[in-house]
């Protein structure tokens, strides 16, 4: 009999809030190779969902274009190298097997059952998607998806990403040009990381709609607003793939209760002044104008609370 699998760390709370004047920009920092993936106390339940998802609505969460071969199956022997090595508690390798000894699979990477992106799908918790930055324009080529932040894969697989972020206000401006000069530099064993956040009112891990929305919501009160709405940040990161030279794009996303995040005077305070500075386009982009008053409102109470 071996012995049970190491326990699983606390989920770690980022707090990515900008201060002063709302202004759109990459962030970029340099990310440590063993910090590149995250595995928490969260992921027997997330994986759960993957698995699921795959099962079921698989023309949802994962889709891939003819010539992508290279770059899918490079994701997957990356993170079979990095994991076991990474966490040895929790994955080993033998020869060409892969165990996952937090969900009790095993991988023949020799003779994959299933496409090699969607198995790497069902070892991390990060969504995976691979943009070619050898095209034109850089584009996305391929995509395990499971926890969209309110967008579709179907509609942007095969797509520039100038294009694949159009919606966003200020991106064609503001950090088009960066982001394509970005990914044709990328150098081979350089990770960067940045950190998106949202404010919603589901908790959902799989959100593929809800953008634009702007019509009131009286449900949410200033005295409900720390249960009924969630702060939404996605972990990313990217890093070249040496032998395909495609991107990798990895989206860890995490989902706190506003409750927990606004328990410290602090960060109440830094959360309302983040939402005061997001121009009004944003704000109907994100859906927070629906339940913008009484978040604020709530937000003040507790930053001003005597904790």
């Amino acid at each position: 009999m071996t012995d049970a699998p190491a326990a699983l760390p606390e989920e770690a709370v980022y707090l990515p809030f900008d201060l002063g004047p709302h202004r759109l920009r990459m962030a970029l920092t340099a990310c440590p190779a063993r910090d590149w993936i995250e595995i928490d106390a969260t992921y027997p339940a997330e994986m759960a969902q993957r698995r699921a998802l795959l099962a079921t609505r698989r023309t949802e969460v994962f889709a891939a274009l003819p010539g992508s071969d290279a770059a899918r199956a490079e994701t997957l022997a990356v993170l079979a190298a990095h994991l076991p090595a990474r966490f040895p508690a929790w994955f080993t390798c033998g020869g060409a097997t892969l165990r996952n000894r937090l969900t009790g699979e095993t991988w023949d990477l020799a003779d994959p059952p299933d496409d090699p992106l969607a198995i790497a799908g069902r070892l991390v918790a990060e969504d995976l998607c691979l943009v070619d930055p050898a095209s034109p324009a850089p584009l996305l080529t391929a995509a395990v998806l499971c926890f969209p932040s309110r967008w579709r894969l179907a509609e942007k697989i095969g797509r520039p990403l100038a294009e694949v972020h159009a919606p966003v206000p200020g991106y064609g401006a503001a950090l088009a040009r960066p982001v394509d000069r970005f990914m044709a530099a990328i150098r081979p064993g350089h990770i960067a990381l940045r950190l998106n956040w949202a404010l919603v009112d589901d908790p959902a891990l799989f959100q593929p709609a809800g953008k634009f929305r702007a019509a009131p919501d009286p449900s949410v009160t200033a005295e409900n607003a720390g249960a009924r709405l969630f702060l939404r940040v996605e972990r990313q990161t990217l890093r070249l793939l040496p032998a395909s030279g495609a991107v990798l794009f990895g989206i860890r996303v995490h989902v706190y209760p506003l409750a927990r995040i606004a328990a410290q005077p602090a960060p109440a305070a830094r959360l309302a002044e983040a939402v005061r500075a997001l121009p009004a386009e944003t704000l109907r982009y994100k859906s927070v104008q629906p339940f913008r008053d009484a978040l604020l409102a709530y937000l003040d109470r507790r930053a001003a609370a005597d904790v």
